[in-house]
């Protein structure tokens, strides 16, 4: 089997945080090295653990999730961001790409989505 894509999952919702932990764990091609609760947290967990992908969601405590985009993608450029949002409007959306999100999608979509997305961006 090829290399697992390894996950850190930046999400201050306890309860959605576990089950997305969960989840994607049970994904034969995925491994959750990591997972915080707020943007300020994600640039240092990015750098100690070398995630492949990052699942960013957008309202946090601390830094939100334009601001933990931009710094994880300071801290290691080659990590793709993949945005989960409940409610980000246009412009917001727009500010996650430019901040370097390669992708930006709803928390209620199908998971099948959210995880082809991660597949995507790996």
């Amino acid at each position: 089997m090829a290399e697992r894509i390894r996950l850190v999952v930046v999400e201050d919702n306890q309860g959605f945080r576990e089950a997305l932990e969960l989840l994607l764990g049970l994904q034969a091609d995925m491994e959750v090295v990591a997972s915080v609760a707020d943007g300020s947290s994600a640039a240092a967990v990015v750098r100690e653990h070398q995630p492949d992908v990052v699942l960013m969601d957008y309202r946090l405590p601390g830094l939100d999730g334009v601001q933990a985009t931009r710094a994880v993608r300071e801290a290691a450029p080659a990590v793709a961001v993949v945005c989960l949002t409940a409610s980000a409007n246009l412009r917001e959306v727009d500010a996650l790409f430019e901040a370097g999100a390669v992708a930006c999608l709803s928390k209620d979509q199908e998971l099948d989505e959210i995880i082809q997305a991660i597949r995507d961006a790996a």
